[in-house]
């Protein structure tokens, strides 16, 4: 008999807890609740914790409150100078107004993603067209990123979202237009290379035409200080004999011939056919001489 009633008193408590728990329902910190009633919304404000709800009539759907992050596939987007790129970005979203939220995607969270990524896209295709392919690989990134932000701001909050923050992880070339790309840079990089050959070879034409000038103009002042030298050497020579001349020119006389002798005699190869009473060989033979 005390084992029923046992029984009975637990049966009785699980049930009491059964119909208890059927009008309550809990809401964690990191998620959004909304209470319907025949499929219309009740409330959708509630705070974290236990709340009441009336069995079979109410029915209460839970979202995430959290920050969610979008990590799309890779984009082509055209930029301002006719280049095409490749785009890889994310997004980081969180649900903002859960009614609205519901309204605009009936809570279905793919939903809520498509639309967030076509305003996004929309956004980065429209900052890439304003700006040239240098401009969006270098310090204009950052700047993309938050226009695209404030941008997607107005359009996303009538889904009920809120942009914590969109990210461009790389932007690159397709691989259709890379190696075209490369051999542009690498035609260009020739024809610069090219350039800078030929202007090191006009360069050096122009240099060595310098230093042949310069060359030329030497040696020419060089012949032209060696014959003044030489002139002045002469003169200096010159006045030297005709002094020596004037002080005894009959010693001066005797001195040239025998200098004329010397070159002229003794060599062994020599033949001259000359008179004996020429006037080479007046100095033969003569005595008295002083």
């Amino acid at each position: 008999m005390d084992l029923n009633r046992i029984i009975n008193a637990l049966s009785l408590f699980l049930l009491a807890v059964l119909v208890a728990t059927s009008f309550l329902f809990k809401v964690d910190e990191t998620e959004h609740a909304m209470l319907f009633q025949f499929g219309e919304v009740v409330k959708a404000d509630f705070t974290p914790g236990l709340h009441f709800k009336v069995p079979f009539i109410n029915e209460v759907r839970k979202y995430d409150d959290r920050v969610l992050t979008l990590d799309n596939r890779a984009e082509k987007f055209l930029t301002g100078d006719k280049k095409i790129v490749e785009v890889d970005f994310f997004v980081k979203w969180r649900i903002s107004d859960v009614r609205e939220y519901y309204r605009s995607t009936q809570g279905d969270e793919e939903i809520a993603k498509s639309r967030l990524l076509a305003i996004l896209k929309d956004g980065l295709r429209g900052e890439f067209a304003r700006r040239a392919l240098k401009e969006v690989v270098s310090a204009e990134r950052a700047e993309i990123m938050a226009q695209t932000t404030r941008n997607a701001a107005a359009p996303t909050k009538v889904l009920g979202i809120e942009i914590v923050d969109v990210r461009v992880k790389r932007v690159e070339f397709p691989d259709d237009v890379l190696e075209s790309v490369f051999n542009r840079m690498r035609t260009e990089r020739e024809r610069t290379a090219k350039q800078l050959r030929a202007e090191g070879a006009e360069q050096a034409e122009r240099i060595r035409a310098d230093a042949d000038r310069e060359r030329t103009v030497i040696l020419a002042n060089a012949y032209r200080d060696a014959q003044r030298i030489r002139g002045d050497g002469d003169g200096q020579a010159a006045a030297i004999f005709a002094k020596a001349y004037g002080k005894d020119p009959e010693f001066y006389s005797f001195h040239r011939s025998l200098e004329a002798y010397r070159r002229s005699l003794g060599t062994g190869q020599d033949v001259l056919v000359l008179e004996p009473d020429s006037e080479f060989f007046k100095y033969f033979g003569k005595k008295g001489v002083r």
